[in-house]
């Protein structure tokens, strides 16, 4: 993967500050960057623009040229988005811009309310912004990990863990795509810089983010490199040691 350089990753960074479907089935040459989570919890509602406003200012930062997010064939896995598809709009985009094109799929079950529910309106919401290569499913990462889709899954270049944020959630989104990582890939997990209470699914089902207790669990493990951004409440990035 190629690193940003100095002043794209600034204004990364000034990017995170001010913000704190149909597709092609895989083939083989593809190795897929893969968004993986099942919830969204920073906006329910419509964002009166701006999403198309963040893309905009991620497309600055991260830059239009071709292979930005890395120099292979990649296709996507999907999760959960942060303001309606904001990370899959993202990634989605680096991808188009790849000169070896790919597809990211994007897994959310849309169980906090209807947005993700039908197949034309999630396809027109990504096309507007002017990104065709996401593929929407309906589902959690356990069912997603019974599906005849997984079955004929190959390797995955990125992985981004952004779900249901238990720690046993975040262990079972992990090890699900964890074999299926390609030996140049990376794993990211999101949230994962603090335990708190999310009660975003009301008062009477809070409930504790976790993923920082499976992040720690992940440090003692020798095979990984284990690396802690802190943005925002923390993105972890993990890979294959010697890889």
């Amino acid at each position: 993967m190629r690193a940003l350089s100095g002043r794209r990753l600034e204004r990364a960074r000034e990017m995170k500050g001010a913000d704190a479907g149909a597709g092609r089935d895989v083939v083989e040459a593809q190795r897929p960057a893969a968004i993986l989570g099942d919830e969204f919890e920073d906006a329910h509602q419509d964002d009166g623009g701006q999403t198309a406003a963040r893309l905009r200012r991620a497309e600055a930062a991260f830059g239009q040229s071709r292979g930005e997010i890395g120099d292979e064939r990649l296709a996507g896995l999907a999760g959960r988005d942060s303001f309606r598809g904001f990370v899959p709009l993202v990634l989605g985009k680096a991808l188009a811009d790849n000169a070896e094109g790919g597809e990211l799929w994007f897994i959310d079950p849309s169980l906090v309310d209807d947005f993700w529910k039908d197949p034309e309106a999630v396809q027109r919401h990504f096309s507007e912004r002017g990104v065709k290569n996401i593929r929407h499913f309906l589902m959690t990462t356990q069912q997603f990990a019974v599906s005849e889709s997984y079955r004929l899954l190959g390797e995955v270049g990125l992985v981004f863990i952004d779900g249901y944020h238990s720690e046993e959630q975040a262990r079972f989104d992990y090890a699900t795509f964890e074999n299926h990582l390609s030996p140049e890939g990376i794993i990211l997990l999101h949230d994962s810089a603090v335990v708190r209470t999310s009660r975003m699914y009301g008062d009477d089902r809070a409930y504790e983010h976790r993923v920082k207790c499976f992040v720690d669990e992940l440090k003692k493990d020798a095979r990984l490199q284990v690396f802690d951004l802190p943005f925002g409440r923390g993105v972890t990035m993990v890979r294959k040691s010697g890889a």
